[in-house]
This record gives C-alpha cells, sequence and structure tokens, in this order.
C-alpha cells in the first residue's frame, strides 16, 4: 500500500509540476506554480491534472492548517487539466493552498504549499459593514451572500458575499452595468456557478429614461467570467418560436432554480384594457409571466397572471398590477408559491412539475383563502410582502414559509386609527412564520418577529431558514439608504444571535449560505 501511495505521489506531482500558471495580476509562489490570478482581486485559479478516475479539491487558508476548502472536481476523463476557481479570500491577503486528490483506490495525495496574495475592489465601490454579535450568541456557521440595488449610480458592489465578520470575501462586478441597472437576484448553482438577473426595476416600464440597457438572465463562474446568458430579445424569439405570443418587456426579480436544472424566471408583460372601473379610456396595465426555462433556455411552460387573475382587483399602485417578486417551488407537489406584492398575496399555482393547467390553487393573505389563527385579522397578514421560504422539510399538507412582510397598505381592524396615540403605527414591517395547513385552509403565525417603526423596510427583503432552528431576515431599506441583517432566535421572545447593518445600500436579498462551494460546510 505504501509503495502505491508513493506511485501515486510521484505521478500528481509530476502533474503538477508540468502546469504553469500563465499570466495574471497577482503574484504566486513562483513561476512554475500551478496558481494564477484571474480579473477578480479575491479569486485565484488552480490548475491540475490529476489521474483518470480521480477527484481533486483545493483547501486554503491564512497559514497551513489551511480550514476551508473548494468541492470535489473530478478528473477529466482523457487526463487533461483541471481548473479550479479558489474564491472565498480576504483582500490583501497572503493565503496558502495545495490541491488534494483522492484516488479511485481510496488514497490521496497532496500537492506542495502554494501562496496566492489577494488583492481588492476599489475602496470606492465597496460597501460599508458593521457586525454586531451579542456575547454568549452563536450564529449558524456559513457565509452571507448580498444582493443590493441603489447602488448601481454610486457604483458599488451589486452582488457580493462576506464572511461572519463583515468581511467581503467574494464580488461580481460587471462591465455591462448602466446607471438603471441592477441585480436581482444572485444565486448559488449546483454546478458551483453563480446565476441572476440583471434588468431593472420593473416599474420602470412606466418611465422608459429610467430602464437599463442590461437586461439578461446570466450565469457566471467564480472568477465573474460570463458562461452564458439569454437576453429578453433573445427568450421573445424563443417564446414566439414555441408558440408563446407574448411580447415580454424585462426580466424581473427572481430566478428559481429547479432540481431537474430548469430555470423559473419572471417577466413583464403589458395588457391594454378599457374604461376600467374608475379609469376612463385605455390603461395599459402591466402584469407578470413565469416562464419555464429548460437546461438550454427554451421556454416549455408558461403561466400569465392576466389569464389567471381578476384585473379589477387592485388594491396597491395600479396600473403596476401585479408586480411578483419571488417564485418558490414546493418539492411535496411540484407546484408553485408567486409572492405578489400589488396583490398582498402569495399564490398557490398549479404547476405540477411543468404539467400543470396553471390555475391558482389557493390564495395566502388579507381576502384569500385562508383564516389567519393566533394573529389578529386583517393586521397580522403581510403587506407588500417579499421571498415567502420554506421553514421546515415539508412542503405539502401542512407546512410552514417565512415571509418578508413589508407592511405597505396595510389594513387595520374596524375602530384602529393607525397613527393615533395609542394605537399602532401606519407603517411597519414584521417577519411572520405561517404554518399553512392546506385542508383546513388556516395559516397559524407561529412566530411574528415584529421589529420597532423606526426599522420599516418599505420595499424588498428577505427571510432564511437555517439549520440551526434560527431565521434570518433581511430589512432591505431600513433606513433610506441602508439594509439590516439579523439572525434571530425562534423563541416567544427572539433573541437577536448575529446582525449585519450596510449604511450605503439596500440590501434586495441576503442570505446565509453553508459556503461558495455546493456540498461544502464553512
Amino acid at each position: 500500500m505504501e509503495l502505491a501511495r508513493c506511485r501515486v505521489c510521484l505521478v500528481v506531482s509530476l502533474a503538477f509540476s508540468l502546469i504553469s500558471a500563465g499570466c495574471g495580476g497577482k503574484k504566486t509562489s513562483s513561476a512554475s506554480s500551478p496558481v494564477a490570478a484571474t480579473k477578480n482581486p479575491l479569486v485565484a485559479k488552480y490548475t491540475v491534472q490529476p489521474p483518470v478516475g480521480s477527484r481533486v479539491f483545493v483547501e486554503f487558508g491564512t497559514d497551513t492548517q489551511y480550514g476551508r476548502k473548494t468541492s470535489k472536481v473530478s478528473a477529466a476523463s482523457d487526463g487533461g487539466p483541471v481548473t479550479i476557481f479558489v474564491a472565498g479570500m480576504r483582500a490583501n491577503t497572503t493565503y496558502h493552498m495545495r490541491a488534494v486528490t483522492e484516488m479511485s483506490d481510496g488514497s490521496t495525495a497532496a500537492d506542495s504549499d502554494q501562496t496566492f496574495q489577494t488583492s481588492d475592489f476599489k475602496t470606492s465601490i465597496l460597501p460599508k459593514i458593521e457586525i454586531t454579535k451579542p456575547p454568549g450568541m452563536t450564529p449558524q456557521p456559513g457565509i452571507e451572500l448580498l444582493d443590493s440595488t441603489n447602488s448601481s449610480a454610486a457604483g458599488y458592489l451589486q452582488a457580493y458575499a462576506t464572511d461572519l465578520d463583515g468581511n467581503v470575501i467574494w464580488g461580481y462586478d460587471y462591465a455591462d452595468r448602466d446607471a438603471n441597472s441592477i441585480i436581482q437576484p444572485i444565486q448559488p448553482l449546483p454546478n458551483g456557478n453563480m446565476a441572476m438577473v440583471i434588468s431593472y426595476a420593473s416599474q420602470f416600464e412606466f418611465t422608459p429614461d429610467k430602464k437599463s440597457k442590461v437586461n439578461v438572465i446570466r450565469e457566471i463562474n467564480l472568477a465573474g467570467e460570463t458562461v452564458r446568458d439569454l437576453t429578453i430579445g433573445d427568450l421573445n424569439q424563443r417564446m414566439a418560436a414555441a408558440g408563446h405570443p407574448l411580447q415580454l418587456l424585462d426580466f424581473h426579480h427572481e430566478l428559481t432554480v429547479l432540481p431537474n436544472g430548469h430555470w423559473l424566471t419572471l417577466a413583464s408583460v403589458f395588457k391594454q384594457f378599457t374604461d376600467l372601473p374608475g379609469t376612463t379610456g385605455p390603461t395599459n396595465v402591466l402584469g407578470d409571466v413565469v416562464i419555464d426555462l429548460d437546461q438550454n433556455w427554451n421556454p416549455v411552460w408558461v403561466w400569465n397572471t392576466f389569464d389567471h387573475l381578476d384585473v379589477n382587483r387592485r388594491p396597491l399602485d395600479f396600473p403596476d398590477w401585479t408586480h411578483s417578486n419571488a417564485i418558490l417551488y414546493l418539492p411535496g407537489d411540484g407546484n408553485l408559491l408567486v409572492s405578489m406584492r400589488h396583490q398582498n398575496w402569495i399564490v398557490k399555482v398549479n404547476y405540477s412539475n411543468g404539467a400543470g393547467n396553471g390555475d391558482v390553487i389557493w390564495r395566502l393573505g388579507n381576502e384569500g383563502d385562508f383564516q389567519l389563527v393566533n394573529g389578529n385579522a386583517p393586521q397580522d397578514w403581510s403587506y407588500a410582502q417579499h421571498d415567502p421560504q420554506l421553514q421546515g422539510d415539508s412542503s405539502v399538507g401542512v407546512f410552514r414559509i417565512s415571509v418578508m412582510d413589508n407592511g405597505n397598505d396595510r389594513a387595520f381592524p374596524g375602530g384602529v386609527q393607525c397613527d393615533a396615540a395609542g394605537q399602532p403605527a401606519c407603517l411597519y414591517s414584521t417577519v411572520p412564520i405561517y404554518e399553512i395547513d392546506e385542508t383546513a385552509k388556516t395559516a397559524t403565525l407561529v412566530f411574528h418577529q415584529v421589529p420597532p417603526p423606526s426599522q420599516y423596510s418599505s420595499y424588498g427583503g428577505s427571510t432564511t431558514r437555517l439549520a440551526n432552528g434560527n431565521v434570518e431576515y433581511d430589512l432591505c431599506n431600513e433606513p433610506n439608504l441602508s439594509g439590516l441583517v439579523q439572525e434571530v432566535t425562534t423563541e416567544a421572545q427572539p433573541q437577536m444571535v448575529w446582525q449585519m447593518f450596510v449604511s450605503n445600500q439596500n440590501l434586495y436579498r441576503a442570505r446565509r449560505i453553508p459556503s461558495l462551494y455546493p456540498g461544502v460546510q464553512w
């Protein structure tokens, strides 16, 4: 066995010695180092030529104890070189790293230690972050993946990740950005890349001068290189070819990646109506379309709000009628939850893993199909909400969802005069967790975090289920041009476990994820 292990080490060492670093913007350990720079100042690329049938990963850290690692990558079937992007490093820091190869017989071999010096993004585009860690509290391990808005004109990073101390350890600054382009949202993919929408706020359809020239869904690698993208014009051509003659205006707010590799995205459409109640003459109404794109980004299922909802129900900001902002896939029955901010509803849609007829199965919220339990209706429903997320393993029958309840357009019981002495504020945000019983049609408040009205967040925000049983929420614009993220316990009197305050950006979404690599916990 020792002889076999030595042969393995010799093979791997020879492979390492045959690979040069190429060009790059940062110094590495030697001219023949397998480590090279990328255009991203916080990302290195490590090139290795492992034996066929093996798997390889890179471990890295600020000393030779390393401490962090990448995902495992299979060797090329032809025995050629494999490149691994090493990301998750702090700026202006020397890192040690080495490749570790796992052979098919279970033995391992490690490269010699390499060093890499990170640089940094321009100071002017970096977020300003403050972290609070209450004594005695232990946050859920991982990193924060953040998606900012109201930051493009100022040039700030819109998509980045930090460690739990607030250090930026990854970021994406795209060359085609303009004054109105925003990323909504960014999320990791099972293949280790990142997916995103880059477009503009959907309400800008009514103010064309505020539209961005960028209108795409995009996949990038960790170095920030575009792997593929799809423009709205490309998708319109594909829609027509598939028999869906809709004129999509923009991508906005959401990408949801399904277990089968399909992507669900949101797009806007106009439909003209004449003499709607309360209006005179023609009105261009803005609605939403959910599109299911297969692995090749061809549309295979399309759901149009105009086909399934009543255009005469318009509680908020009409003619921006639905203003959907999230799609949640329910693995239990293959259906979807769609969050519609301007309806104050989360609707369940019959998707049935792409075979559904699109019927609305139920509507959650004020004037919907459920009775609110353990709360005061209509006040404790969610209004102008964002980002429903599962808070348990069940997703059908009886299950729990968390919601960022922004609180715009909140209704109150008769006799309540909000903002009056001794009465609730008119504008405040909450973080409810509802236990949904689909048969009994009840929504029971099992958790209800109510921050003070001074932390009211008029738009955006997110909620995240954490493995330690806590919940994380993001108050997107608290207050004005800032964002507040908190991890709290879910007991009756929630305790703050960890907090991030970003003072020069709104945070459309913030998500605690295990690491930048699928299947790896940092």
